[in-house]
């Protein structure tokens, strides 16, 4: 997916803004004019990072592609003038990640961490889901959907937890997923 950068490039990778909605028809259409224009020595790969999600969609657990950065394209170009107008001129761009008209490169760091997490099909980083015995949680899905109750197991290596909830005044155990849930 990524080609390994000459450590000698002059390449940087640059954020650019878009519509929303329109991420890959940018890629494309960078990729595409690079082509016609000839400009592959100063604009390299461009790329829509997308990572795998987990979803509850009716009882049942899809995985989902989703943008990463909704809006937004990674490109590795020089930062020349020709380069940062071509990549402007393109439709549906609506500027760089920066201030004003002067793109700021991503770190190195910023980029290798964002790259390995796309190759190793890792997730961003979120809010992570810690739950922990005795809390209240609220049911969001399934047919206790509504439903509150106090955490009496939590499965942290399957994403699993027992809630204690009330039916007909007793509390009956149930077993649910992390997605299933949310605080209060």
């Amino acid at each position: 997916m990524l080609q390994e950068k000459d450590s000698d490039s002059k390449k940087k990778w640059y954020v650019i803004h878009t519509y929303a909605g329109f991420e890959n028809r940018v890629k494309t259409s960078i990729e595409e004019r690079v082509i016609l224009k000839d400009l592959a020595d100063i604009v390299g790969q461009v790329v829509v990072p997308i990572q795998n999600v987990t979803e509850l969609k009716e009882g049942k657990k899809k995985v989902s592609s989703r943008k990463v950065f909704p809006g937004y394209v990674l490109v590795e170009m020089e930062p020349t003038e020709e380069a940062i107008q071509f990549i402007l001129s393109t439709p549906k761009v609506t500027g760089f990640l920066g201030n004003g008209t002067t793109p700021i490169p991503m770190s190195n760091r910023e980029v290798s961490e964002l790259f390995d997490r796309i190759e190793s099909g890792t997730a961003m980083p979120s809010p992570s889901q810690h739950f922990s015995e005795a809390e209240t949680v609220r049911i969001t899905d399934g047919p206790f959907q509504g439903f509150s109750g106090m955490i009496s197991e939590v499965d942290n290596d399957h994403g699993k937890l027992k809630v204690l909830v009330s039916i007909f005044g007793r509390q009956t155990p149930v077993e649910l997923d992390f997605l299933q849930v949310e605080r209060l």
